[in-house]
């Protein structure tokens, strides 16, 4: 069965959003997530030196080295359940569904109540590619995408096309 998912935009300029976990995922995520303006709190045991070092040197980021409790995403619009325990990614997820909070589960994105596309900028356009959960499925799709765009194939600025942004969902 293919799930569907609506593909949307987030402004998280100011807003509160928690990544529990502070392994790859969150070393790919929380720079794009302060690129945004978001005010970024990841909680984790331990941290990459690339994340401990955006804890240290980025304003929009607080790194709490601590397990994960229930409670941490009071007042956040957004979640990330990145852990490499699933006990805990459900907890949080569970936790975000009581509280109303948009959430990424990385272990298992079917389980999450938000899927983070495989994405790229061009041109101004952000592109966004879902594939039901599958990572790899929507990366390659994604990568044949922005091939397309660099051999010219796509065009960016074709002039009876709307401006704005392309999202395949699929």
């Amino acid at each position: 069965m293919t799930e569907n998912a609506y593909l949307v935009g987030l402004r998280l300029n100011g807003k509160k959003v928690v990544v529990v976990g502070g392994g790859t995922v969150a070393q790919r995520r929380v720079p794009l997530l302060i690129a945004n303006g978001a005010d970024v709190h990841v909680i984790t045991r331990a941290a990459t030196p690339a994340v401990e070092a955006l804890g240290e040197q980025q304003p929009g980021i607080t790194l709490s080295l601590r397990d994960y409790r229930d409670g941490d995403l009071e007042g956040a619009w957004y979640a990330i359940a990145a852990t490499d325990d699933p006990v805990v990614n459900a907890a949080i997820v569970a936790e975000a569904e009581r509280r109303q909070i948009f959430c990424v589960r990385a272990d298992a994105a079917r389980d999450g109540t938000a899927v983070t596309p495989a994405s790229f900028d061009h041109d101004g356009l952000l592109v966004g590619v879902l594939a039901g959960g599958e990572h790899r499925r929507s990366a390659a799709i994604r990568s044949a995408i922005r091939e397309a765009f660099q051999q010219g194939l796509i065009r960016a600025d074709t002039a009876d096309v709307m401006k704005g942004g392309v999202a395949p969902v699929g």
